[in-house]
């Protein structure tokens, strides 16, 4: 029987798309946000190598890295001394889980007892995946690499005992860097996205550096394919000869991270410079077909992809709003020219198909006096024509950076994830740190970026105009500056004197009550240190925005950053992510200084990232 269309936007999971078609409001009544939203034993910043929550809560294990996702007939287990094949790894959990997503599949979608949880696996740590690391490369370990980062979609339940994952399952997968995928959208088929693999510039293998996502509201998942830069590669001294183009994406000869393009020749940036054009998307993903092709959107533009958090405009096209996680880099936010089409899960999956197709990008400018413009980014409009390096489309959606710097679009500090308020429907952004606001040859504070050597970051948040996210204009603030502040020249600004501090935020999630859920990506190499030692581990932490305070609710283990958080539809259960336990650096080099989960002191076993599941000991509602 077919879902009505408030049915299928709640049961999509994007309760802030039901808001912006249905009706805006200022505040969810406090019954909605829980009753005593807040109300549990807030935890005290830590520097323990283990997972703190509340008292009233308890949290368990699932699927940490190695994990069979559960393919019938394909579930090897976890080699705990990293000797798994590259086929093995093609249908184990990938490492460094990241975003997340819960798509319900009990009756009605309500109470939120069994599903699919659809995770991003970020990057790779080589010194952990193989058995002696990579001293010495070879193919093989190239194509484990690969099979070690994208997205995997698993089947849980809650029984009796706890949450358990469902294997082997009809519904699991193991997207990754060499699975199949088509591009879709103006830039494909165009000279930029044609290879000597694919000279027809429509088709090509793998995502990786997965890293924030989305859920649209017909019900399939975006992954966001960030720091892809990385793996392309080549000799030094072909670096030469790159354009600025790809200098302002990183793609540069002697600056990879790994050394892909010796054993797999399309990373070989000299000899297929076009490769890269196919990394940097939001790619769409069915959740509920194994069987089904990922499509990469060009239509959304390639940018170190950060957040792709979908919503409704008032006249019901679909809105995507998504951050460009680097120094300098730009907020955007897609509009489709289309609007959704509602139906049953399947029918609305196929009737929106193409929706993420056709639309408008636009990048947005932040202006002294808290007033914002999105500006266009449309060929032939803005100074997007040849004279300034975009002979069609393709160039604008391929070169989206460069479009954003012509047309005149903030820089900001490091914009992550994006969240949007059920009721308000305020858009809230993650910006980072930038360390670099400030220095010599690079941009100085402004409104919107007031900290120059901006250690800490923070939550800027805005309104649109008519509260329609099809707006062209919007009025802004920033929600929280982050930092300790009692320390001198911090800066550091909370919305309440009963806020918790914090550094360095990233991920951001609105549950369906209004709550906000924080979570901080500090680097291993400042965790404890100077200037951030009072911060501890990074936290994950509870923000009421009705009224400014913060809690916080999860301290990690030593090295990890917190990512990754779904609330089930009931409320009952929160799903959170434990990315890089015991990470020292972030090139990956040095000693782990944890083990966790499988370890009680650091070198007695590899760290991996897992999936928690975390519930009040009473079965309430998680944030109260």
């Amino acid at each position: 029987m077919p879902l009505d269309r408030r049915h299928f936007l709640l049961q999509s999971g994007s309760a802030a798309a039901v808001v912006a078609l249905f009706g805006q409001g200022c505040a969810l009544p406090s019954a909605a946000r829980g009753g005593n939203a807040l109300g549990f034993t807030g935890v005290p910043v830590s520097l323990r190598d283990t997972v703190v929550v509340p008292p009233e809560y308890e949290w368990q294990l699932l699927y940490p890295w190695g994990t069979p996702t559960g393919i019938a007939g394909q579930m090897p287990a976890f080699a705990a001394d990293g000797s798994n094949s590259a086929a093995d790894q093609a249908v184990q959990a990938g490492m460094h889980h990241d975003g997340m997503h819960f798509f319900a599949l009990d009756e009605g979608g309500k109470r939120g007892e069994r599903g699919l949880l659809v995770m991003n696996h970020e990057y790779t740590d080589e010194q952990l995946l193989h058995t002696d690391g990579v001293k010495v490369w070879t193919a093989d370990k190239v194509r484990k690499s690969l099979h070690a980062m994208g997205v995997s979609v698993i089947e849980v339940r809650r029984t009796a005992g706890g949450w358990q994952q469902v294997q082997p399952s009809p519904f699991a997968r193991r997207i990754h860097g060499n699975t199949p995928m088509r591009i879709a959208g103006p830039a494909a088929g165009t000279p930029l996205m044609r290879t000597a693999a694919n000279p027809a510039g429509d088709q090509v293998f793998g995502t990786f550096a997965n890293c924030a996502m989305g859920v649209t509201p017909w019900g399939t998942y975006l992954t966001c394919e960030e720091n892809f830069h990385g793996y392309f590669g080549g000799p030094k001294e072909a670096a030469k000869d790159m354009t600025d183009a790809q200098r302002r994406y990183g793609t540069v000869p002697g600056s990879q991270w790994v050394e892909y393009w010796r054993f797999d020749e399309r990373f070989d940036l000299a000899r297929h410079p076009n490769e890269p054009h196919r990394f940097g998307w939001v790619v769409e993903i069915d959740p509920f077909d194994p069987a089904s092709t990922p499509v990469k959107r060009t239509a959304l533009g390639r940018k170190r992809q950060e957040s792709a958090t979908c919503t409704l405009a008032k006249d019901g096209r679909v809105v995507v709003y998504m951050g460009d996680d680097a120094r300098f880099e730009y907020i955007y936010k897609f509009v489709s020219r289309e609007k959704v089409r509602p139906g049953t899960y399947a029918a609305a999956r196929a009737a929106n198909r193409h929706l993420l197709d056709e639309g408008t990008l636009y990048v947005a400018r932040y202006d002294a006096g808290g007033r914002g413009r999105w500006l266009e980014l449309t060929h032939s409009r803005n100074g997007l024509d040849a004279a300034n390096g975009f002979a069609g489309p393709a160039e604008v959606l391929v070169h989206a950076r460069l479009a954003g710097d012509i047309v005149g679009g903030t820089k900001m500090d490091r914009p992550e994830w994006i969240a949007v308020h059920p009721a308000s429907g305020e858009v809230y952004v993650t910006l980072t740190n930038n360390s670099q606001r400030g220095d010599a040859g690079k941009p100085a504070p402004d409104a919107a970026n007031p900290r120059a050597n901006n250690l800490f970051g923070g939550i800027l948040r805005w309104r649109e105009d008519g509260a329609d996210a099809a707006s062209t204009g919007f009025a802004w603030d920033h929600f929280a500056l982050a930092g300790d502040p009692a320390q001198a020249g911090s800066g550091a600004r909370y919305p309440s004197a009963e806020a918790d501090m914090f550094g360095s935020p990233d991920g951001l999630h609105f549950d369906s009550g209004g709550l906000l859920w924080i979570q901080t990506d500090m680097s291993g190499q400042v965790i404890g240190k100077p200037a951030y030692a009072s911060l501890g581990n990074n936290q994950m932490l509870c923000a009421d925005p009705a009224t400014g305070r913060i809690k916080r609710f999860l301290t990690g283990p030593s090295g990890s950053e917190i990512t990754g958080c779904v609330v089930t539809p009931d409320r009952r259960t929160l799903f959170v992510n434990i990315q890089h336990p015991g990470e020292a650096r972030d090139d990956g080099n040095g000693t782990p200084v944890s083990a966790w989960p499988d370890g009680t002191t650091p070198g007695s076993a590899r760290p991996r990232s897992a999936t928690l599941a975390i519930r009040r000991r009473d079965g309430g509602i998680v944030g109260t």
